[in-house]
């Protein structure tokens, strides 16, 4: 069996590689053409976790699992939040192939995945970055969105101004755009064209009336039915986009929590992002519509970019 570790995965799944990868998956999962369960996710307090995602590409491809611990104090510590491996299992035998460090690849691939929906949502000069939080999804989130749109300007917030700036300087020097650290969310996002929100915050952060007409938004940190980054002011404002509709009606915070409002139904999530990848589903639909896509993130990503690297790694040789 195979073993590749965080180093490996940081090296090889590139955004140019993830992107298109993802974008596929996602198609592929709106189509019918992948199997998997809902996440099974066991609390274990204090805002830590524990995920079971089992998933398949298809009848006779590669299947497995990502067994994933969330523990979003480790930032404090100097590790990943994201711990855990995702198993890899040989479609012509059901033999165990390969083990690949998971929380690498939670962390590109999410940015990835926010960057495809971002390509096909967001306005097409769309320049000003803002993102929400400064942990590791901030990071991979900017280097990702700066693969599919040209920009101008990032604006960061977070709960410690100082940590903000910080971020905001490496950030700027690492992608030479300009960044700059806000006080608050209002003004981070006043004249951000794309939205990222990628925090732990279990209370809403972000609300409609900051956020500028025609700006495309990816709810990204909440992953869970409880914790919601939006209000309902901005989930029944926008047209909301899923990453797998089945996961958000049963899981997304910012969903449930507008529904039992009675804000939205059921029939507000329009669709799925693959549906718009593949042409079935109409994404932005003018120049002045809020676009939201909501991401929990999907098992059939982690086993797209799984297989990726072990073909990747049995090339080489």
């Amino acid at each position: 069996m195979e073993f590749i570790d965080r180093e490996e995965v940081g090296e090889r799944l590139t955004y140019e590689l993830c992107i298109p990868l993802v974008r596929a998956a996602m198609i592929a999962l709106s189509r019918g053409e992948t199997r998997q369960l809902l996440r099974s996710i066991i609390p274990l307090g204090g805002g830590r976790a524990f995920g079971i995602m089992p998933g398949a590409l298809g009848e006779q491809a590669v299947f497995g699992a990502k067994l994933i611990s969330v523990f979003p104090d480790n930032f404090d510590k100097g590790l990943q939040s994201h711990q855990g491996v995702i198993v890899l299992f040989d479609g012509e035998t059901g033999a165990p192939v390969c083990v690949v460090h998971a929380g690498e690849v939670t962390a590109i691939r999410t940015g990835a995945a926010s960057a495809a929906a971002t390509d096909a949502l967001a306005r097409p000069g769309a320049a000003r970055l803002a993102i929400l939080g400064y942990g590791e999804q901030a990071t991979t989130h900017a280097r990702a969105i700066s693969k599919v749109r040209r920009l101008e300007g990032i604006e960061v917030w977070g709960r410690s101004l100082a940590r903000a700036e910080a971020f905001a300087l490496r950030i700027e020097a690492e992608l030479d755009t300009p960044a700059s650290a806000h006080p608050s969310p209002e003004s981070a996002v006043a004249d951000a064209d794309i939205v990222c929100t990628v925090t732990g915050a279990h209370e809403p952060i972000l609300v409609r009336q900051w956020v500028k007409t025609g700006a495309h938004v990816n709810l990204v940190g909440a992953s869970g039915p409880g914790p919601a980054e939006a209000d309902e002011t901005l989930v029944a404002a926008a047209r909301f986009i899923a990453d797998h509709r089945a996961g958000v009606l049963a899981q997304s915070g910012e969903f449930l929590r507008a529904k039992a409002a009675g804000a939205v139904g059921d029939e507000h999530v329009v669709g799925e992002i693959g549906q718009v990848f593949a042409g079935d589903l109409e994404g932005r639909r003018t120049e002045t519509e809020i676009t939201v896509y909501k991401s929990l993130g999907h098992v059939v990503q982690d086993l797209a970019a799984a297989r990726a690297l072990f073909d990747l790694r049995r090339a080489a040789r």
